[in-house]
């Protein structure tokens, strides 16, 4: 099997490098054709790595970067002011072809017009758009856009199902069913730009598009793409993250009532770790920018350890999909 290089910005994110370093030492450790590139504060680095084993610390670069950018951060003043910052000089790395993606827990918003700026988007692509996988009943649903793009145009909403699809195909998903987010799933439902994208993908040869869902219709799996714009998709995600944490912690409070209700947790104790282990959010951490001349994968701020792990795993599967290039070779056929 082929390398698979991937850049880390490794200053980005809540919690600073430490965790970063520890999921990427996993990731290495599980993957033998894994080089990561660590992008920061060289000397903070080079001691949180120095537990390594000589063969994993082969396949482990360090580079170095004197700026960091804040979370808190205003993307003009990212893109203008920090020229040397880990976030910028991770995404310059797949610029070169030194790497094949990048992965940040960084500033939303700066990775975002940082992106744009290196790596540019492909022919036909107005805007980037964030792409995640949300739980559903039958297995999951690829929820675009998740807050890059706050206000959409029908034209955007048409261009996020397209790449919606066609990343849903990427992960094995034959023929995807593409759906638009709506307060209803009657045609006279929804706001003008709603509508106007959905008399768009009505259109559209090549496109499985099967109308309008509702929110209680994604989590029922009755689309394997779902498209909104970034404020929608973005309360969605924070909103469904919210919840599965809400029922985890409500059912162990359950359990602990009394005798009963303890011994009836011992004996659902099994089932509801698997559950738990499937709803957690760090296992399906890691949005990736869908429409860039490269891969690049957001991951979440507050993540942890298995989080920033699973942020790395969604790009080892765009690179060995190469996302990028499949894009580009259906976007011509799809697009208006």
């Amino acid at each position: 099997m082929s390398a698979q290089i991937i850049a880390i910005d490794a200053m980005g994110g809540d919690f600073g490098p430490r965790s970063i370093v520890q999921a990427s030492i996993a990731c290495l450790s599980a993957t033998p054709s894994l080089h990561l590139t660590l992008v920061g504060q060289p000397s903070l680095l080079e001691e949180l790595v120095s537990g390594l084993s000589a063969a994993d610390r082969a396949r482990l670069q360090i580079v170095a970067a004197s700026e960091v950018i804040d979370m808190d951060e205003r993307p003009s003043q990212a893109l203008r002011g920090k020229p040397d910052s880990s976030m910028r000089i991770a995404l310059e790395l797949v610029r070169d072809g030194k790497a094949q993606a990048c992965v940040s827990a960084g500033n939303t918003g700066a990775l975002m017009a940082l992106s744009r700026f290196v790596l540019k988007t492909l022919p036909g692509i107005d805007r980037p758009a964030m792409v995640a996988a949300i739980p559903t009943q039958s297995g999951y649903c690829q929820l675009l856009d998740l807050g890059a793009n706050v206000d959409c145009s029908a034209d955007n909403l048409y261009q996020f199902a397209v790449m919606g699809s066609v990343a849903a195909q990427a992960l094995g998903i034959h023929r995807p069913r593409v759906a638009l987010l709506n307060i209803g799933t009657e045609d006279i439902k929804g706001n003008q730009q709603v509508k106007l994208a959905a008399g768009l993908l009505q259109d559209a040869r090549g496109l499985n598009y099967v109308g309008f869902v509702e929110g209680d219709g994604l989590y029922r799996g009755e689309a394997d793409v779902v498209v909104c714009d970034g404020f929608v998709g973005n309360i969605l995600l924070k909103s469904s993250e919210g919840l599965a944490t809400m029922i985890g912690q409500r059912i162990e409070q359950l359990f602990k009532g009394g005798a009963l209700s303890r011994i009836a947790g011992v004996l659902a104790m099994p089932l509801l770790k698997r559950l738990q282990a499937d709803l957690a959010p760090a296992r399906h951490n890691g949005a990736s920018f869908l429409g860039l001349q490269g891969i690049v994968i957001k991951s979440h701020g507050s993540a942890g350890v298995q989080g920033f792990q699973s942020a790395i795993q969604r790009a080892l599967i765009e690179i060995q999909e190469n996302l990028p290039r499949r894009l580009h070779g259906r976007l011509e056929d799809l697009l208006p």
